[in-house]
C-alpha cells in the first residue's frame, strides 16, 4: 500500500503510548519520505487523538468488507 494525502488507512497494530489499537482509522495528512507518514486519528468528536509517524507497513487500506465500530478511550469503572 501506498498511501497518499487524505487517504483514510486502518492501523495494523497498537500504539498504547498514543490510545490506539489496531483497527482503528486514522487519514494520512502528510508524507515525509518513501515511507514515513504523519496520520491523524480523531475522536467521534473531531478532536485529535493522537498524530504519529507511521510506515506503510503500519498501516492498510480500508476494505469494502471491514465494519466499522466505536470504542471509548477512557476505562469503563465497574
Amino acid at each position: 500500500m501506498t498511501p497518499r494525502n487524505l487517504d483514510v488507512v486502518v492501523l495494523e497494530r497498537d500504539l498504547p503510548a498514543h490510545g490506539l489499537k489496531r483497527g482503528d482509522l486514522g487519514a494520512v495528512v502528510d508524507q515525509f519520505g518513501p515511507d514515513a507518514y504523519a496520520v491523524e486519528f480523531v475522536a467521534g468528536s473531531g478532536r485529535t487523538q493522537a498524530l504519529v509517524t507511521l510506515s506503510a507497513s503500519d498501516l492498510r487500506a480500508v476494505n469494502d468488507d471491514d465494519l466499522l465500530s466505536v470504542r471509548s478511550t477512557h476505562a469503563i469503572a465497574s
